[in-house]
């Protein structure tokens, strides 16, 4: 974690120090609609969850009003929910519920291009799993074998993540309120080794889509 603070302090040090009478600083917040992807064994075991993401962000103009650099540094919660219904096997029926989350803290980096009220954004993303959270409970043959509630173990792991964010929304004339929606994608399967859920979690990534707001002071850019 101590790396990924660095990272970002650096890439907004070196940003500032070159575009600092362009520079705008704020805070983000909004909705996180998770799932895996990934060559998964059985992709319609997971469903989409609902999580958050919170954090703060900075801004530094580059060519006027057209192009910026936008580092931010999230507290991101993703995951999945288990589908609530049987697998049968040779020997008998298995069953999970629940849901597992993992939280991250996530450090974008982000090239924006606003043509008037409307922006793109795009750019790698590095991310620190901080802890998870996993809610799952397993049924075989009807009864209950095992409960993960507040598992917080990140065994099997990996801790750290590269992936992507891509993204399109709209900002107020002055930049200080814009919304957006944005994909957050993984370059890697972050399950080194799956002791949770039978090999079920082998070859899986983290697939986000993230509905954001976000406030700055306004600037005259």
């Amino acid at each position: 974690m101590k790396k990924l603070l660095f990272m970002f302090v650096f890439a907004v040090a070196t940003a500032f120090s070159a575009q600092a009478q362009n520079a705008s600083f704020g805070v983000r917040g909004g909705a996180n609609i998770s799932n895996l992807s990934g060559d998964l064994r059985d992709e319609d075991r997971f469903e989409n969850k609902v999580g958050f993401h919170a954090g703060i962000t900075a801004n530094f103009g580059i060519v006027d009003n057209f192009f910026s650099i936008q580092p931010e540094l999230l507290y991101s919660v993703k995951g999945f929910k288990n589908e609530d219904s049987e697998v049968s096997l040779p020997l008998y029926n298995r069953r999970r519920e629940g849901k597992v989350n993992y939280n991250y803290l996530d450090l974008p980096v982000l090239a924006r291009i606003k043509a008037g009220p409307l922006y793109f954004e795009a750019g790698p993303q590095a991310s620190y799993l901080l802890s998870v959270n996993n809610e799952t409970k397993t049924y075989i043959n009807g009864s209950l074998q095992s409960t993960n509630t507040d598992e917080k173990s990140k065994a099997g792991l990996a801790e750290f993540e590269v992936g992507y964010v891509a993204g399109i929304g709209f900002t107020s004339a002055n930049n200080a309120i814009s919304f957006g929606v944005r994909y957050n994608g993984a370059f890697s399967d972050f399950v080194k080794e799956d002791v949770n859920f039978d090999g079920d979690l082998t070859n899986a990534r983290h697939s986000t889509f993230m509905v954001t707001v976000g406030f700055a002071l306004p600037t005259n850019r």
